[in-house]
């Protein structure tokens, strides 16, 4: 089963890919947990995406795409597998449409995370409060969500197109939005 997970920031999306592969027994792929993996281990990946980072860039689609291609090609994706921060570009749907074309395996479903707007700006802001996230303010967080709206939106509404997008509420107890999440995958 191959699968995609979004929302905007404070969704729960890593909570929920957690929770979701342990459900489906495929893994959980984050584009921003493999970045920070490298960086941490001062790979030359890692060492070439801290430089792009730290001059406020964004990771180039190739890299990206190359790391995604890279991961999906591992014996424990041949099950499936859910990705959780890709793609966040039209230029990478082109480029995850043709490693599953070469794969031979379609994408099954997008699940899209919705939540009310402020109920998940409070979460963040006490989340910036309990770990010490001096920059997450009202402000910021809400500007975060607009980028998320505005950059996503085009992919949700192509794969809307594909018949692929599967809306969950996001709002709620974890455990019943999780079960919310298997009962849509499951169908």
């Amino acid at each position: 089963m191959q699968l995609i997970i979004m929302g905007p920031p404070g969704a729960g999306k890593g909570t929920q890919a957690t929770r979701l592969v342990e459900g489906l027994g495929i893994p959980a792929i984050s584009t921003g947990d493999i970045f920070r993996a490298n960086i941490k281990a001062e790979t030359e990946l890692g060492l070439k995406v801290k430089e792009i980072i730290a001059g406020g860039g964004y990771v180039p689609d190739e890299i990206t795409d190359a790391i995604v291609a890279d991961r999906l090609s591992q014996p424990d994706c041949q099950p499936g597998f859910l990705l959780d921060g890709y793609p966040r570009t039209v230029g990478q749907v082109d480029a995850l449409d043709g490693m599953l074309q070469r794969m031979g395996r379609p994408l099954d479903a997008v699940l899209v995370l919705t939540v009310d707007t402020d109920a998940v700006v409070q979460r963040l802001l006490k989340r910036a409060e309990v770990e010490g996230r001096v920059d997450d303010t009202e402000e910021v967080i809400r500007e975060r969500m607009a980028i998320y709206a505005r950059e996503t939106q085009p992919l949700i509404d192509l794969y809307r197109e594909r018949g692929l997008i599967h809306e969950v509420d996001g709002m709620g107890e974890v455990d019943d939005v999780t079960e919310r999440l298997l009962q849509t995958v499951r169908g």
